[in-house]
């Protein structure tokens, strides 16, 4: 494959073009899943809210299911028309003939809705992500509380979310204790039970923050795990999101037969920017010991149901002085030697911090991630790897393309 496929290209370009604010768009937020990030007005931009910012919508999908995340920006040429009685249209204003018809995540009914003791089932710790049902009711991680030795925090570098605050303290979750209250766990299945019936889920993931002692770690899972299956009476596939685990605790958590593949996010390639963008990660676990883990993992689930998420493009950040060509070099070489292994590396589109929006920069990450999923296309079809369906599939990786190039046809490209 020499080109990025129709459906995929289409999504690239939208997920650096983003869309304009329009009065559709704005309504479409009223009855889709909300955006955690709220469209901003630029100084002069044409603004019908007079506030400024407003909500919009966080997924959308053209007819062919392919999803995305929706980026607002006032200088792209694509905007929405249409209403949600007619359907959505996306139109270019630079190509009068790209008109797409889209549709965005629909807000469900349960997250309007409260658990048996009256707590809103928004803050339950279930979410979704088009057809994925994502858990995560320990989102504290405690490599935000752990110092290095200049005094700076140990989380992983392009983290925010990760904070042990009191934006997550409904969950009642205690750094470096792997187990949660009873009461927590009852609020995510009755809101899971309820997410299940309300609409067709193919895949749930489960996500926590990170414990400095790994086989604590593995016991919160393996908890988090047994809840989950309690309410999963149609067995939809789940997929362990932990950090590396030791092996004495892969055997259990595959003894156990609770989830059905696993992903233990390397974050990045190479053990000279492992050290530096995940210190926490080094410090308590290890590069070594978390590339052990996913051998490990594969010799147990089997090759194409390990994983490895990769945080692409933060080898452009200033600090690690490569070029565009050079960072791509360096995720493709990984990709590589990771699908070797079995183990298949999926690479989330990095948005870079600290007002680094200027063109140039965005252009190079653009050629850096186009080429990367190119490269890794062909990778994974060399070692005979697709992304599993029970994983991860169009519907739902909405800041990933592997799926996307993984079911695209020949003629396509």
């Amino acid at each position: 494959m020499k080109s990025l496929p129709e459906s995929a290209r289409l999504k690239l370009e939208l997920m650096f073009d983003g869309v304009r604010y329009s009065d559709a768009l704005g309504k479409a937020a009223e009855h889709a899943f909300p955006n955690f990030y709220p469209y901003r007005f630029h100084e002069g931009e044409e603004n019908p809210t007079g506030q400024p910012k407003a909500t919009i919508p966080y997924l959308m999908a053209f007819d062919d299911g392919t999803m995305m995340r929706v980026k607002g920006n006032w200088k792209s040429p694509w905007k929405v028309v249409g209403d949600r009685a007619r359907g959505y249209r996306l139109h270019n204003g630079d190509d009068i003939g790209s008109d797409l018809a889209i549709e965005f995540d629909p807000l469900p009914k349960w997250m309007q809705q409260q658990t048996s003791d009256g707590f809103p089932m928004a803050q339950a710790g279930v979410s979704l992500h088009g057809d994925m049902a994502v858990i995560n009711i320990a989102p504290g991680c405690d490599y935000f509380l752990e110092k290095g030795a200049n005094g700076h925090s140990m989380r992983c570098s392009f983290c925010a979310y990760g904070a042990p605050n009191a934006r997550v303290s409904h969950y009642q979750q205690v750094s470096g204790q792997p187990g949660l209250p009873d009461i927590t766990y009852q609020r995510m299945k009755e809101t899971l039970s309820l997410a299940l019936q309300d609409r067709a889920i193919g895949h749930i993931y489960l996500v926590a923050g990170s414990l400095t002692d790994w086989r604590l770690e593995a016991d919160r899972f393996i908890e988090v795990a047994r809840h989950v299956q309690e309410v999963n009476q149609h067995r939809v596939p789940v997929t362990c999101g932990s950090g590396a685990l030791p092996k004495e605790k892969l055997l259990e958590l595959h003894g156990l037969g609770l989830v059905d593949a696993v992903c233990f996010n390397l974050e990045i390639w190479g053990k000279d920017l492992f050290e530096r963008v995940c210190p926490g990660k080094q410090k308590f676990v290890g590069y070594e010991n978390w590339i052990q883990s996913l051998e490990d993992a594969v010799a147990l689930w089997g090759r194409g149901r390990v994983y490895s998420a990769m945080v692409a493009g933060i080898e452009l950040e200033p600090e690690f002085e490569m070029n565009w060509e050079q960072a791509a070099k360096r995720a493709i070489e990984g990709a590589d030697a990771l699908c070797r292994k079995g183990i298949i590396p999926i690479y989330s589109l990095y948005w870079p911090t600290g007002g680094q929006d200027h063109p140039d920069y965005l252009s190079r990450l653009r050629n850096y991630f186009e080429r990367l999923n190119l490269e890794h296309h062909a990778i994974r079809q060399r070692e005979g790897l697709e992304v599993w369906g029970g994983f991860m599939c169009h519907q739902c990786a909405y800041m990933q393309m592997e799926c996307d190039m993984d079911r695209a046809k020949a003629g396509d490209a």
